[in-house]
């Protein structure tokens, strides 16, 4: 099914965070390093924390905050001394600001033509969901205003931001968190666009054209994790959403067609609540009817979840809904329904698993008779009306009760404003309120860092060479095809591509390096090899290696499979592995001698054509101990030698 819109007649509009993790020896705000630990419980320090919220300098809640406030969760943090130090545990101030972190960001800055600000101000963000131990994020503008281009116009940055990083989040269970304070810290650049996007595809566009860019510098961390984009997302009558948390590029345009299409159906499911008339003020907590007794009594066919749930002294409590047959099951996209929003917002504030609706029964082992009992017991009709009935403890059902009435009053609005979290197959979930106003405030452990001429000429060299040019250079200088060259700058490899070129073109070819970062590599990893732990330092040492005529291009991919499986074996024990042993060109001479000496009959009759023949044979024997392109010149040379003194 298509969930594609007109998005010009709904008047969609989207704007871009997109966080950026900088490639810097230490944090933002000490002398830790900024990789993660690979096992962030070796040799950790455990620390147990509540967090709270306060009031604002203006006197007032951040509803986002008072939300994680709510949940009551405890956070449990991972120090290891190797990743993290006292600043991350919030019991030491902050170190003056990583001067490679500021140089970065305004290359960046400059490169998108932005206006750098002449003092960097840290501000207090206040994030109390147990991502920063401190309750709050430090976050600076670095830039306001500029540009990116697109083939459908021009999108404008509002700002570019230079902050910390976040913890990892390691584990979520039984309301306790916790968190690795390893990535905690590290550099983070966030570029935030106007909402001049109008269409899913300029949306992906845009985020590819800016971590292009962010990449070109050769100064951004590559991988799953380092980057993430959200996503500002409205339509005409719907409202402002909020969506976190886009990992993947390819997942943006699915992400934007989704939501405006569920925007567009709240505002249909809007009108329908209207012109039936529903009952409003009938819908409220004291309409709760518990119907604990009709599960106990058809606990033999109930789902087994459900009994567990009561045999733990759970209640459940049903909400009659007057006229709201079909609307619960009201489609808001793929496997999405109004039911599926107001679970998400029982589990949010509730902390329940879900609840049960309607529209989906028969199911969970309420059958048909059961369902008419439930029916009769909340005096409704089959034909007209629906309920809601959630299973839990009975502090829980009513918290999640509230969240659901709640949400269903939002219904006759149209679209609540909130923040939603991405899924794996584009669709959204609701997360928390949207954060207020009154969340940011001036960071005193921190002086204004002034933006001088020194520090812009710092920068100036990390600024990247625009787009356009280097994939017209890539072609024009380096042989590339159009398409391996758009590749290759899309790619993790840009950077390592121009440092391998600079290094061994002419003796390796350009194309050579290119295929072999973009197409080789895919290929192993169709082979169902994990390429990704192959660093760059591990490519590196290959290419030095067919450079110095250590084996022949054609081995790559051995060379390359062998170095994924064997770790820790280096080219030359990997050489040994394959039994690879260069030749030299006299005993190159001697093979080819012996293969044109017993074919010569075969050569003499083909003549010219004998060529690829004679090349197949010879390349049998020494694959990989010598380049194809000196064995096919010597090969050439002896047929023609041959052809000669045989009068051909």
């Amino acid at each position: 099914m298509s969930y594609r819109l007109n998005y010009d007649e709904i008047g969609l509009r989207v704007g871009l965070e997109i966080h950026q993790q900088l490639d810097t020896k230490t944090k933002l705000f000490c002398s830790c390093p900024t990789s993660l630990a690979e096992d962030p419980y070796k040799n950790a320090v455990i620390i147990e924390r509540r967090l709270r919220v306060g009031k604002s300098e203006l006197g007032e809640i951040d509803p986002a905050a008072l939300f994680e406030f709510r949940r009551g969760r405890l956070y449990r943090y991972l120090a290891s001394p190797s990743y993290s130090c006292l600043v991350e545990l919030d019991e030491e101030p902050p170190h003056p600001v990583n001067r490679e972190a500021l140089v970065i960001a305004l290359a960046i800055a400059k490169a998108l033509r932005s206006n750098i600000v002449d003092e960097i101000y840290f501000m207090r963000k206040i994030v109390v969901d147990g991502s920063n131990t401190s309750g709050f994020q430090r976050t600076a503008i670095i830039g306001l205003g500029g540009y990116v281009e697109t083939s459908q116009g021009i999108v404008r940055i509002q700002s570019i931001a230079l902050e910390e990083d976040s913890a990892r989040k390691i584990e979520e269970k039984d309301n306790i968190v916790t968190y690795s304070l390893d990535r905690l810290g590290i550099p983070l650049i966030e570029i935030s666009t106007a909402p001049d996007i109008r269409s899913p595809e300029q949306a992906e566009e845009t985020a590819f054209r800016i971590g292009v860019l962010m990449r070109l510098t050769g100064k951004v961390k590559r991988g799953l994790g380092t980057i993430r984009q959200d996503l500002n997302i409205s339509i005409k009558n719907g409202a402002k959403i909020e969506i976190k948390g886009v990992q993947k590029l390819e997942l943006i345009s699915k992400i934007v067609e989704l939501e405006a299409y569920r925007q567009y159906r709240l505002l249909q499911l809007k009108n329908i609540l209207l012109e039936r008339e529903v009952p409003r003020e009938d819908i409220s907590l004291d309409k709760l009817v518990d119907i604990t007794d009709l599960f106990v009594n058809n606990k033999n066919k109930i789902a087994r979840f459900i009994r567990e749930i009561l045999e733990k002294n759970g209640v459940a409590l049903a909400l009659p809904l007057k006229r709201f047959k079909g609307l619960l099951g009201f489609e808001l996209g793929p496997n999405r329904r109004f039911g599926s929003e107001l679970a998400d917002h029982a589990r949010a504030w509730g902390g329940v698993g879900g609840l049960i609706h309607s529209d989906e029964l028969p199911k969970y082992g309420i059958d048909e008779e059961f369902l008419k009992e439930i029916f009769r017991r909340l005096s409704l009709s089959h034909e007209e009306d629906g309920f809601i009935i959630i299973i839990d403890e009975r502090e829980k059902v009513l918290k999640a009760f509230e969240a659901v009435i709640k949400r269903i009053h939002q219904a006759f609005e149209g679209v609540p404003q909130e923040t939603r979290a991405a899924q794996e197959d584009g669709t959204t979930r609701y997360m928390r309120p949207q954060p207020g106003s009154a969340r940011m405030y001036p960071e005193t452990d921190l002086i204004p860092v002034k933006v001088d001429e020194e520090l812009l000429k710092e920068a100036e060299k990390y600024v990247p060479e625009p787009f356009e040019i280097k994939l017209r250079r890539f072609v024009e200088e380096h042989g590339l095809s159009k398409d391996l060259a758009y590749s290759l700058i899309r790619s993790r490899y840009i950077a390592l591509y121009e440092e391998l070129v600079r290094k061994y073109s002419p003796k390796i070819s350009p194309q050579l390096i290119a295929s072999t970062l973009i197409n080789t590599l895919k290929a192993l990893s169709s082979e169902g090899l994990d390429v990704s732990q192959l660093d760059e330092k591990d490519l590196e040492e290959i290419f030095r290696a067919l450079s110095e005529d250590k084996f022949s291009k054609e081995l790559i991919p051995d060379v390359l499979r062998v170095k994924i499986k064997e770790r820790d074996k280096n080219v030359d024990e990997i050489l040994r592995i394959l039994s690879i042993k260069r030749i030299s060109l006299e005993d190159l001479e001697k093979i080819i001698d012996e293969i044109i000496s017993k074919s010569s009959e075969e050569i003499i009759k083909r003549r010219e054509k004998a060529f690829n023949i004679i090349m197949g044979r010879v390349m049998e024997s020494v694959r990989g101990k010598i380049d194809g392109k000196i064995v096919a010149e010597i090969v050439k040379r002896k047929i023609l030698e041959l052809l000669r003194s045989s009068g051909q």
